[in-house]
């Protein structure tokens, strides 16, 4: 009856052994998945259509971004490097937080007035960004 109980014991624990072994290397793959397909729908096109970069210009010129105001549009290519639209992007998003940092929290999202924030947004998607 012991051998017989002992064999058991044994038997359970190696299996629990093996489980806990097998499980963190499951794990780690999972998670290497689930961010290779976030890291997927998180790229930038290498370009940009250069009407949609006038669109997007323009949007945040509407706005009161002075940086997209003052930069020039595109002409003369149907397409520009993604490096054009992430800088204008990024330019007009430090604008606006420092023309809102005085606003209170209630009315802002992401440090910049709600309607800010949504032309930046709106620019971004008119040019298929979503990294800047």
């Amino acid at each position: 009856m012991n051998r017989t109980v002992r064999n058991a014991l044994v038997t359970v624990v190696a299996a629990g052994a093996l489980t806990a072994a097998v499980a963190p290397v499951a794990m780690a793959a999972e998670q290497t998945r689930t961010t290779t397909v976030a890291q997927a729908r998180l790229a930038n096109p290498k370009t940009v259509k250069a009407a949609a970069y006038n669109q997007a210009r323009s949007t945040l010129a509407q706005a009161g971004s002075q940086t997209a105001a003052k930069s020039h549009p595109a002409h003369g290519t149907k397409d520009v490097p993604v490096s054009y639209g992430t800088s204008l992007l990024a330019a007009a998003r430090d604008e606006f937080r420092a023309a809102d940092k005085n606003l209170p929290a209630g009315q802002k999202k992401s440090d910049m007035s709600i309607p800010h924030y949504n032309a930046i947004h709106s620019a971004a998607d008119t040019m298929g960004i979503t990294v800047w």
